[in-house]
């Protein structure tokens, strides 16, 4: 039997990638855009890239949309992550940019007040950080009105055990944060994306984040029924 045509496995990896959605990322601080390594955040540094001229959120967001259209931004504010506050003026900025473009934010909300202030805002969904959570209670009530992110640092599940066991209680869209790979190249975590998958709803869909390198890992989500992924140093770095 011949040897498979590399030009046929990339063809083939992708249209199987096609179906999953590339959500570009941004990370905020201080006003400016960051680059994220393994949730090393002490030592981010201000972005450097192809895409941009500058770190200006603005500037970075239209790179990223232009390489990757897409229908979402996620923007993880390490501002209100850290609780320095929320960087209202930068997330403002984007929606007026962006407005074909839904932000899904993650600013370190843990309480309903701070959804409610959000939500008022306008700007996108808020995202529902388990690393940030005391319980589950914020997210069943507000359900499909946020996005959850279960947060994993090495092996290790960072939030609440009631939100992590109890699947019937995820919203729609639910992000699976493998922290210690962002910015890496490593490649996704297949093996917990797998058992993740088997373990939520029908309903909801699931996004990775961490590690993504090319077009091949889109394709080994795709056959895992993983919905998308969050990308931002492969774009960077011109992998896809």
């Amino acid at each position: 039997m011949p040897a498979p045509d590399r030009q046929d496995e990339s063809h083939a990896a992708r249209r199987e990638s096609s179906v999953v959605e590339i959500v570009p990322v941004i990370d905020l601080r201080y006003g400016s855009v960051v680059r994220a390594k393994a949730g090393d955040r002490a030592h981010y540094q201000p972005i450097v890239t192809p895409l941009s001229p500058t770190a200006d959120p603005v500037d970075v967001a239209a790179g990223l949309l232009a390489a990757a259209p897409s229908r979402h931004l996620y923007v993880a504010d390490l501002d209100g992550i850290e609780g320095r506050g929320r960087d209202v003026a930068s997330l403002r900025r984007l929606a007026s940019a962006f407005p074909a473009v839904r932000l899904w934010v993650d600013a370190g909300i843990a309480t309903r007040s701070q959804a409610d202030a959000f939500l008022a805002e306008g700007l996108g969904l808020p995202v529902l950080g388990s690393e940030s959570q005391c319980d589950d209670e914020l997210v069943r009530d507000l359900a499909d009105h946020a996005v959850l992110s279960l947060d994993f640092r090495g092996e290790d599940y960072v939030g609440p055990d009631a939100i992590l066991a109890t699947p019937s209680i995820w919203p729609e869209r639910v992000i699976v944060m493998t922290l210690g790979r962002v910015g890496m190249g490593s490649g996704p975590d297949l093996e917990r994306l797998s058992a993740l998958r088997l373990q939520a709803p029908n309903r909801c869909r699931l996004y990775a984040a961490g590690g993504l390198r090319d077009r091949h890992d889109l394709a080994a989500l795709s056959k895992i029924g993983v919905s998308g992924i969050l990308v931002a140093s492969a774009l960077h770095d011109g992998r896809l």
